[in-house]
């Protein structure tokens, strides 16, 4: 699923960000978790995870920054320049849960935006976060 990119400069305090959702099935946790080279058992094994208590294996923090970017470059485009990311889990993505996306810009200063970004499931906040970005160098001339 893809959403239509919005262009960084004009942006305003208030103004919301298109949602994306990911379908989470099993293949796209595992695969996430092992291209970020996070080996923890929890995250491609659902014996190990049952014997440490949860129902099934369960997203990597490593997958949840990889998608949180891929939330923002998709919506601001692929050269938006990422310059602090500062993010809280909450309730965990399972095999079967859809990761919604959504945004809302909190402060805008020069070309520094920063926005407030929340990845949900049917259970609640998987991931709050707030992230600054810049246009690229070629983009802010």
């Amino acid at each position: 699923m893809s959403i239509e990119t919005l262009d960084l400069r004009g942006r305003s305090v208030g103004d919301t960000l298109p949602e994306l959702a990911l379908p989470l099935d099993r293949t796209t946790i595992v695969a996430a978790a092992i291209a970020s080279q996070d080996f923890e058992d929890v995250h491609h094994d659902p014996t190990k995870a049952n014997e440490r208590g949860t129902p099934d294996i369960f997203m990597s923090i490593n997958s949840t920054n990889g998608f949180l970017d891929r939330y923002v470059t998709d919506v601001f485009g692929p050269t938006t320049r990422f310059k602090k990311v500062s993010l809280r889990l909450g309730v965990p993505n399972f095999p079967g849960d859809t990761m919604t996306f959504s945004g809302e810009v909190t402060e805008v200063a020069g070309d520094d935006v920063t926005l407030k970004v929340v990845g949900r499931n049917s259970r609640g906040a998987h991931v709050t976060a707030t992230v600054t970005i810049t246009p690229s160098q070629e983009a802010a001339k």
